[in-house]
């Protein structure tokens, strides 16, 4: 089996490392981005099976980034979870068209298992 690949948007290097470490000790290989104004170019380039969105990403931000991919017809179907402490995460993540969302700070549980349930498909 191969490995699934997850790309993580985020400009806080204490989050990247965290989603690192973490996901990499379940098996999973990462590559990460602190801006998401090339999303296209680098999901086109990594070609993750899941990607971590945070909202606030620097340039476009992650609710464009995130709609910029659903709407693409070659990304469209890769999952995306919206990541953000805002309160209004839910209602943030529709927006987006985001197929979940993950409040900060984050339950490393919840992380894993919501992982796991997206990449069944």
């Amino acid at each position: 089996m191969t490995q699934k690949k997850i790309l993580i948007f985020d400009d806080d290097p204490y989050v990247l490392e965290i989603f690192s470490i973490v996901l990499e000790d379940l098996g999973y290989t990462i590559n990460q981005s602190s801006t998401s104004h090339d999303v296209l170019e680098k999901v086109a380039t990594y070609q993750p099976d899941l990607i971590l969105m945070d909202n606030w990403i620097p340039e476009i931000g992650g609710i464009a980034a995130t709609q910029l991919l659903k709407t693409h017809p070659k990304f469209s179907k890769i999952p995306v979870v919206l990541v953000s402490a805002n309160s209004e995460i839910e209602t943030l993540a529709k927006r987006a068209l985001a197929d979940a969302f993950l409040p900060k700070p984050f339950d490393l549980d919840k992380l894993e298992q919501l992982i796991a349930d997206l990449l069944k498909g």
